[in-house]
């Protein structure tokens, strides 16, 4: 039987079933081999016409300590992994893709990242030393990955704000989700700004960036809309209150130069 559980891993999913075995066999096999026998893996699922539920029981079954929540009245990939992070278990917050472009065998190094004293957030980076992207990874990907890269690099000193292998503690995650926006697919840049934490306190994780070897991928025309849409957003929850403040300075500064005149 599973025994406390301080770490929940967060795996959004929709037609992922066939990744779902290898997923959590090496990620449990990364983790017995860090000594790690404190986490859980949440499965949340937007109602997937596979076999999701059925690959989930088996694999509980054998004794992998794994959960599935399956939603119905919702979609969308943020909005999944904050559902996962409001019914995990874990102290510590860990989440990551189903399609194994994010490594299992590296979630124990982020976990040993997020219980550094005085980190509240980890991150997995294609662009730190050690990391990088498969041969696989098509020219196209790349430039879009890039040019998305820079829009939000003005929003945090994140090197890799595209990911989705990142990892936030319970008590951070609970201070921002008061205004935390599902909206979009970039929820690990949406809970950094939104966190308001300082550069101190995250700590970047490489890993390589694997390529999809089942299923399809979800990047789609519509995704980079909303992407566009969350990014502005997010530049008026950052700068707004400054660009108000500007406007009363030039406002009094205004008004100060129009009375001295008057008189």
């Amino acid at each position: 039987m599973p025994g406390v559980v301080n770490v929940s891993v967060v795996v959004p999913t929709y037609k992922e079933a066939a990744n779902l075995g290898q997923l959590t066999k090496r990620l449990f096999a990364a983790l017995k081999k860090a000594g790690m026998d404190d986490v859980e893996l949440l499965i949340v699922d937007d109602n997937s016409p596979d076999d999701t539920s059925k690959v989930c029981k088996v694999l509980k079954e054998e004794g992998y300590n794994i959960r599935l929540i399956v939603r119905t009245k919702e979609r969308g990939l943020s909005s999944a992994v904050l559902r996962g992070f409001d019914d995990g278990f874990g102290s510590h917050l860990i989440c990551m893709d189903a399609d194994l472009q994010h490594p299992p065998e590296t979630v124990p190094d982020m976990i040993k990242a997020l219980r550094t004293p005085g980190i509240d957030f980890t991150l997995g980076t294609r662009y730190g030393d050690a990391g990088g992207v498969s041969e696989g990874w098509p020219l196209h990907r790349r430039i879009i990955s890039g040019g998305a890269r820079m829009l939000a690099r003005p929003l945090s000193p994140l090197s890799d704000p595209m990911t989705g292998f990142f990892g936030i503690t319970r008590a951070t995650y609970e201070s921002a989700k008061p205004v935390v926006s599902p909206i979009g697919y970039k929820i690990a840049l949406e809970l950094y700004v939104k966190s308001k934490i300082s550069p101190r306190q995250l700590k970047e994780v490489s890993f390589v960036f694997g390529t999809r070897e089942e299923g399809e991928s979800k990047l789609t025309g519509k995704v980079m809309i909303h992407y566009i849409k969350h990014l502005y957003q997010l530049y008026l929850f950052k700068y707004m209150p400054a660009l108000v403040f500007l406007v009363l300075v030039v406002l009094a500064l205004l008004s100060f130069a129009f009375t001295t005149f008057i008189a």
